[in-house]
C-alpha cells in the first residue's frame, strides 16, 4: 500500500500557492493556470479516510478527463491538458460556493432523509409513495454548499442560495442549464454502456473573462452513483438492494461498522485486504464507466513521475 500518492508538496515555477481539498491537490501557476493532482485519498460522509486507495487518482483524473471531451460541445469546462494520469490542468477559475447536485432516481442521502420521514430537500419536494431506488418524476437539482476539508458539505436551497448572496440569480439559472444539459448527456452515455446515472455532482466556476465552466470532476464513481441497468427493474419490483457502480459500496461498509462521519465517532480499521478490494472495485468502476481497459501506470515513485511530468509540460506550454 506505499505505492500510493496521499500528499504533495511541490514547488513549481511560478507557483503562487497550493488549496488541498478533500481528495485534489490544487496548485496555482502565476495566477492564470491551475495543476490539479487527484490523490489516492478516499473521502466518505465527507471524512478523509486514514489509507489511500491504489490507482484510485489516476481513475478519477482519467475518467473527468474523458468526460469534460464526452460534454464539452454543450458546456465549456477549465481542462486545457493531462500531462500525468493524475494531473490535469486548465484555467484559473473563482469557483462558486456551490455543488450542484442532481438526482435522477431516490438513492442515498436522499433516501436516507426520505426513510426519515422527510419529503423536502433542498427546497424541492419528493412524493409520497416512493421507494428506494425509484426515479423521480423528473430529475431533481439539491445543492450543497462547498466544505472545506474536513467539513460536512451543507445541503441548501436554490431560495437560500440567492437569499444569502451566494451566487447571483443570472448565474444560477446559467447553472441550473448547465446541470440539467450534463445530467442528460451522462445519462446517455451511462446507457450506452449498460448503466443507469442515478444521481451526480458538479461544480462550475468563472474564468478571468467572466466565464462561467464547469470545472473539478464529472462523472466519476467519486461524484456520481450508477446503477447496472441490466436487472434494475426485477430487483426494484422485488425491493432488494441494486447493484451500484459507485463508492457506495464503501459507504455502506462504514455505517456497518459503525460510522458515518458523526461527532464521536472512529473510522473503522482498513485492513491491507479491503484496501486491495476497494482500489479493484474502483478499476472495475473505470472499465464500466468508460468502456476502456484500466492501464496501470507506474507507482514505483509516484511523486517523481508526477513532478517530472508537470515539469515538463509548464517548460513546454
Amino acid at each position: 500500500m506505499s505505492n500510493t500518492i496521499i500528499d504533495t508538496n511541490f514547488n513549481f515555477p511560478k507557483q503562487k500557492s497550493v488549496y488541498k481539498g478533500k481528495v485534489r491537490e490544487v496548485y496555482n501557476i502565476n495566477d492564470n493556470q491551475l495543476v490539479m493532482v487527484a490523490t489516492d485519498r478516499l473521502s466518505a460522509f465527507d471524512v478523509v479516510m486514514p489509507k489511500g486507495i491504489p490507482y484510485k487518482g489516476q481513475i478519477l483524473n482519467q475518467i473527468a478527463t474523458q468526460m469534460m471531451k464526452d460534454t464539452e460541445d454543450l458546456v465549456p469546462n477549465w481542462l486545457v491538458a493531462t500531462p500525468d494520469p493524475n494531473v490535469a490542468v486548465g484555467h484559473l477559475c473563482e469557483p462558486f460556493k456551490v455543488e450542484m447536485v442532481i438526482r435522477g432516481y431516490m438513492s442515498g442521502h436522499a433516501a436516507r432523509e426520505y426513510k426519515a420521514g422527510k419529503r423536502m430537500l433542498c427546497g424541492v419536494e419528493m412524493p409520497d409513495g416512493m421507494q428506494e431506488n425509484d426515479p423521480f418524476p423528473e430529475p431533481i437539482i439539491t445543492p450543497a454548499t462547498k466544505a472545506e476539508m474536513g467539513d460536512h458539505d451543507e445541503d441548501i436551497s436554490r431560495e437560500d442560495i440567492l437569499k444569502r448572496g451566494i451566487v447571483s440569480e443570472a448565474d444560477y439559472e446559467i447553472l441550473e442549464d448547465y446541470t440539467k444539459k450534463l445530467f442528460q448527456r451522462g445519462t446517455e452515455i451511462a446507457a450506452k454502456r449498460g448503466l443507469i446515472l442515478v444521481d451526480t455532482k458538479y461544480e462550475f466556476g468563472k474564468t478571468k473573462d467572466g466565464q462561467i465552466v464547469l470545472i473539478d470532476e464529472i462523472h466519476t464513481p467519486d461524484s456520481s452513483r450508477y446503477f447496472y441497468a441490466d436487472g434494475y427493474e426485477e430487483r426494484q419490483s422485488r425491493g432488494e438492494a441494486q447493484k451500484q457502480l459507485s463508492k457506495e459500496f464503501v459507504r455502506q461498509w462504514l455505517i456497518s461498522n459503525g460510522f458515518q462521519g458523526l461527532e464521536g465517532q472512529s473510522v473503522p480499521y482498513m485492513s491491507d485486504d479491503y484496501i486491495e478490494t476497494v482500489s479493484e472495485r474502483y478499476i472495475e468502476l473505470y472499465e464500466n464507466i468508460t468502456g476502456h481497459t484500466f492501464v496501470k501506470a507506474d507507482v514505483s515513485d509516484i511523486q517523481k513521475r508526477i513532478e517530472t511530468n508537470v515539469l515538463n509540460y509548464l517548460e513546454t506550454s
